[in-house]
């Protein structure tokens, strides 16, 4: 297998204390689905947990499912640990309740995209797909 051609790789992660996760699990399932390969974190990962498996693991994507409002302290702190590591080649993506009025402070700390409830998995594959970049390619 060359090596542009490697499967997309996505870390999903649940970070905080928030204990539902069935958005986060039907998410990985339909990645997985769509040729991706997943990892999954599980419940109650720190930003430290979550960005020190994305190492680990050498993902392309970092998808972080919050439904615990815990956003605007998670995100930065993962965003930050990201820098501090030189991920800068690793997207990340958010799903949850998010509401709008903190999209622009998201965004400007680098998430990629948002995806509210309701959002077609489809669409969520299609951003992902068309997003990261080959492996191998300079930035």
């Amino acid at each position: 297998m060359a090596e542009t051609s490697k499967k997309i790789r996505v870390l999903v992660a649940k970070p905080g204390l928030d204990g539902h996760d069935r958005g986060a699990k039907v998410i990985a399932r339909a990645l997985r689905d769509a040729g991706m390969e997943v990892i999954y974190t599980g419940l109650r990962q720190t930003p430290e947990m979550i960005v020190n498996a994305a190492l680990q693991e050498d993902v392309d994507v970092i998808g972080l499912s919050i439904l615990s409002g815990a956003h605007n302290t998670i995100v930065p702190r993962v965003m930050d640990l990201m820098k501090q590591h030189k991920m800068d080649d690793v997207i990340v993506v958010l799903g949850g309740t998010i509401p709008q009025q903190d999209l622009p402070q998201l965004t400007s700390a680098g998430v990629a995209a948002v995806f509210g409830p309701g959002t077609p998995m489809q669409g969520i594959i299609d951003f992902i797909r068309g997003n990261v970049k080959p492996r191998g390619v300079p930035a």
